[in-house]
């Protein structure tokens, strides 16, 4: 059994791990990056990125097919879903080997393999033991298990990435992020999308009344809606898809199901308990610093961490930045600095949601004001033939500041980011409406609101 010791060992290659690990070479330190996938991450290469490429691919079909008639003529136009795939990898394939380049320029060790802690301070990969100094985890996250008959014949969000075509019908697992994004490009493929949902809605944790609207809207698209019901059991024959069957006895015949039932820290395979590093179904129990706070040597970032911060990866750039200022520090000092959080989700039109909802206000704050209302004639989504848009904007009464705002429409993926930035640095309802936008453009739509 071989045995190496280094200043720093990253597991987990992606953005957050990555930028930690080129940071401490830059000063000088001997690191390894330890990674059982390919090199990159699921951001680049199974989440973020080459998902906004398929989310763009159905939000250009429904502005075009919508638009026959006024902003254009008469013209066919549809997703080929072959080449969409081919288009993907132009953006996902240069990765891996871009990072190997970096890793090696700077020094760095790349090591392919599981890992397991064997000590607070060793763990073994493959048979290799490496010791370390400090330690990062940023393994990001996995699906959930469904624990149900035939979870093998389930497609994971990476693996529908990798498809080259689709069946005549797709049903979905769960209604969040990766369901409603994908479930939105799928039916506007022509195919037939059913979403089983356990709730009495999809996309829980943005606004209730914007998402009854996308509801609707993503009904009249095609997307079918199982509220209330729970996946029971995925039926097939010789490796292949044949039913979906729920907890109230309906089968649903599709040839493909797809896992949107939410994630999980990947964490189960690394033997925290030898490390003697405490973990809690969120992720590795951390203080402020991202330090874990029963093994001093070892932090940990994004998904593997049990902060109560959103699980993206903004929060995990700057839980990177905030770990890579603390590694070397006998007494850690830098927070990360989060602010208000943006999160959307790419169906078509987007949802977009910042800093509180409209009942956490009432409960945090009591006297708030809540504007809020369904903009579909305002002229700025007629111009782009919009279907649906709303907003609701939550201020506090004492100070006209921004508690929290809700967008849903076209350009809101954008927009929120207003808001964002203006909660950030506290900026009330009267200094956002004095700021002149270029008009016309969505985020001229802001004043309005306020």
């Amino acid at each position: 059994m071989s045995e190496a010791a280094f200043d720093l060992i990253v597991l987990g290659s992606g953005p957050s791990g990555g930028s930690i690990a080129t940071g401490a070479a830059e000063q000088g330190k001997r690191v390894a990056v330890v990674e059982t996938r390919q090199v990159g991450g699921t951001c680049a290469l199974r989440g973020c990125n080459p998902k906004k490429v398929y989310t763009n691919a159905g939000a250009i079909l429904d502005t075009a097919r919508r638009s026959r008639g006024s902003l254009l003529g008469q013209a066919d136009v549809a997703i080929d879903w072959r080449s969409l795939h081919d288009f993907k990898r132009q953006f996902t394939d240069p990765v891996p080997e871009g990072k190997r380049e970096d890793f090696a320029n700077h020094g760095i060790e790349l090591i392919k393999g599981s890992s397991r802690f064997v000590d607070e301070q060793s763990i073994d990969v493959d048979g290799r033991v490496l010791k370390f100094e400090r330690l990062v985890i940023a393994t990001g996250a996995v699906p959930r298990p469904l624990d149900i008959p035939g979870e093998d014949l389930v497609t994971h969000s990476d693996d529908f990435l990798d498809l080259q075509d689709l069946p005549p019908c797709v049903t979905f697992i769960g209604g969040g992020y990766v369901s409603m994004e994908f479930a939105h490009v799928v039916a506007r493929s022509g195919r037939r999308v059913v979403v089983a949902e356990r709730g009495q809605r999809v996309l829980d944790g943005f606004d209730p009344d914007l998402v009854r609207l996308l509801q609707d809207y993503s009904q009249r698209c095609g997307i079918e809606f199982r509220f209330n019901r729970e996946a029971k059991e995925v039926e097939g024959a010789d490796g292949c898809v044949r039913q979906l069957v729920l907890d109230d006895g309906e089968r649903i015949d599709c040839q493909l199901v797809v896992h949107g039932a939410g994630r999980i820290p990947n964490l189960e395979s690394l033997n925290l308990e030898a490390g003697n590093v405490k973990r809690c179904k969120r992720g590795v129990v951390v203080n402020k610093y991202l330090q874990s706070e029963s093994n001093p040597r070892v932090f940990a970032t994004g998904d593997c961490a049990a902060s109560d911060e959103p699980k993206l990866t903004p929060v995990a750039n700057e839980e990177a930045r905030a770990v890579g200022n603390n590694l070397w520090s006998d007494q850690p000092d830098c927070a990360p600095q989060y602010g208000a959080v943006p999160s959307v989700a790419f169906t078509t039109p987007s949802i977009a949601s910042v800093g509180l909802s409209a009942e956490q206000a009432e409960q945090d704050h009591g006297d708030v004001d809540i504007r809020c209302e369904e903009i579909s004639q305002w002229g700025s989504v007629r111009k782009v033939g919009g279907p649906v848009a709303g907003y609701k904007v939550i201020l506090d009464k004492s100070n006209r500041r921004v508690l929290g705002a809700h967008l849903l429409g076209p350009g809101a993926e954008e927009t929120i980011n207003l808001f964002a930035l203006a909660m950030r640095y506290g900026l009330d309802a009267d200094q956002i409406k004095s700021t002149l936008f270029a008009f016309p453009t969505f985020a001229s739509d802001v004043r309005q609101m306020l």
